[in-house]
């Protein structure tokens, strides 16, 4: 059976292709790009960073690809073996295939793609659905996650309903809703040159998925044992962090919790938050792995 195009027309799909491309021609660090096969479809990944440093995992939010994360990359690299993944069904290169949220498939494809990669355990960093994917995979094999980044993530509590009804009535209303809605999602943070643009060739194009994402529940959140770090912003109109921060420090035991004053539901300048957490817990693994002599 032929899956349906996630683009409204072949010319959409070659634009919001065209803006990707672009971007990795701008890649700022030497990278090789991956199609791996998982039982739900075929994988882009962009791998980076040296063969033998630990394997980091990024994720991107719904919506988008994996080239958002060009502007960390660098710092990212140079610790790690670092794959940029394409989410399923996203606009990004894997495949078009949309599993339902509410079954195990997007556990299984992460576990197919690490398999594939020959990763035992990894890092995972994940953005907003990104961040609900790996938290899928976390609580169905949490002896494969070193470390866990959620940035703004879904699935720990409801959305904002408030939210979802200013997104409708943005919709309707061309560029000027399109412009309010990105000042919106930036909270008081300044808008980068070119993301509106940007933004504006992927949502005139691209069919978004509609839903919402499955609450985890309180035995799922009881299984994340791994040193976790929880990012989100004061102004997130999405989901509310201080609420998600409390359900998680209810069940998650090595929980860190960095909420930014005036950042929105896209949270800019993370890295250096994100590298501390991560360098850190590296350090307490290595130190726990030195026997005395």
């Amino acid at each position: 059976m032929t899956t349906p195009s996630l683009y409204k027309t072949a010319a959409g799909e070659k634009a919001v292709m065209d803006i990707y491309d672009k971007a990795l021609a701008q890649w700022p660090v030497a990278y090789e790009t991956l199609i791996l096969p998982t039982r739900h479809g075929d994988t882009f990944v962009i791998a980076c960073g040296s063969e033998t440093a630990l394997p980091l995992i990024l994720l991107h939010g719904a919506g988008t690809n994996s080239t958002i994360w060009r502007g960390d990359i660098r710092s990212y690299s140079q610790n790690y073996r670092v794959y940029a993944v394409d989410l399923l069904g996203e606009a990004g290169k894997s495949a078009a295939n949309r599993p339902a949220w509410d079954s195990p498939a997007y556990a299984e494809w992460l576990e197919d793609l690490l398999d594939a990669l020959h990763i035992e355990k990894a890092a995972l960093v994940g953005i907003s659905q990104g961040g609900w994917t790996a938290l899928k995979f976390a609580v169905n094999q949490p002896t494969r996650v070193e470390n866990l980044v959620l940035i703004c993530p879904g699935g720990v509590v409801p959305d904002k309903k408030s939210f979802i009804i200013r997104a409708i009535g943005f919709s309707l209303m061309g560029k000027k809703g399109l412009q309010r809605m990105i000042r919106l999602l930036y909270g008081k943070q300044p808008i980068p040159e070119g993301v509106e643009d940007a933004v504006a060739v992927v949502m005139g194009n691209f069919k978004a998925r509609l839903g919402i994402l499955p609450i985890f529940s309180d035995m799922e959140l009881g299984r994340l044992t791994m040193p976790t770090l929880l990012i989100g912003g004061t102004d997130d109109p999405m989901r509310d962090l201080d609420s998600i921060a409390a359900r998680l420090q209810t069940f998650v035991p090595n929980l860190k919790v960095d909420i930014i004053p005036g950042a929105g539901h896209v949270v800019l300048n993370t890295i250096e938050r994100i590298m501390t957490f991560l360098n850190m817990e590296r350090s307490v693994h290595e130190m726990s792995m030195v026997t005395p002599g």
